[in-house]
């Protein structure tokens, strides 16, 4: 191997406990109660817009306003009826999420490993650039990066095969020296190895550690 590509949410950066945070703080602000119900459906709506946006059928923006759309009648909260005040009401759940970014602890022990590998580092992330980038810098792990290959960035997302082969060329490796690991089975191990990579999948709810799958 000469190369690493991790996915980024769930895998280096905690966007579920991330985000959870935030929707537990936000329900009270909307009036609502928080349950491990309403998160489950916070979740599920974001999984549903978020392929809208990937497919092309929404926006960016699009896909948040969405979510609202989906979610605050859940919660008996009116919609905002004009966009703007649409996004000033999501800017607030943003504002959460950011203060609660945070990477897992094993992801920079997991990135040392992969240079003290000698490979090259690539992220590989369906998501808009602006974020994915922010959430490196934050959770300090952009020094460690050697390339960043978001969706937005490539016009095509997992598990198109271009994906993984436009960051293994942004890295200047072949597919075949390089190791894709993330924790969607198939975003991150199935369509990487129809793209000709290595995949391992990170399952963290049955333990797994990032550092073990780096060891050589």
């Amino acid at each position: 191997m000469k190369a690493v590509i991790f996915d980024l949410d769930n895998t280096l950066f905690d966007h579920t406990g991330s985000a959870d945070a935030a929707v537990r703080v936000w329900i009270p602000e909307l009036g609502g109660t928080p349950t491990d119900e309403l998160l489950a459906q916070w979740f599920a709506i974001e999984d549903r817009c978020f392929n809208r946006w990937l497919t092309g059928e929404l926006t960016h923006q699009g896909q948040r306003r969405a979510r609202l759309h989906e979610f605050l009648p859940l919660l008996g909260h009116p919609v905002p009826t004009t966009e703007p005040a649409q996004d000033d009401l999501f800017a607030r759940f943003l504002d959460l999420y950011r203060t609660n970014w945070s990477a897992f602890p094993d992801a920079r022990p997991a990135l040392e490993v992969a240079h003290s590998n000698g490979w090259r580092v690539a992220v590989l992330t369906n998501g808009s650039t602006p974020q994915q980038t922010a959430k490196l810098e934050a959770i300090g792990l952009a020094d460690l990066v050697h390339v960043v290959c978001t969706s937005e960035s490539l016009g095509v997302s997992k598990p198109n095969p271009q994906s993984y082969l436009q960051t293994c060329a942004a890295l200047g490796v072949d597919p075949a020296e390089t190791l894709m690991i993330g924790d969607n089975l198939d975003l991150d191990v199935l369509g990487a190895q129809a793209a000709g990579l290595s995949a391992t999948h990170l399952n963290r709810p049955a333990g797994a550690v990032l550092t073990d799958l780096l060891r050589t």
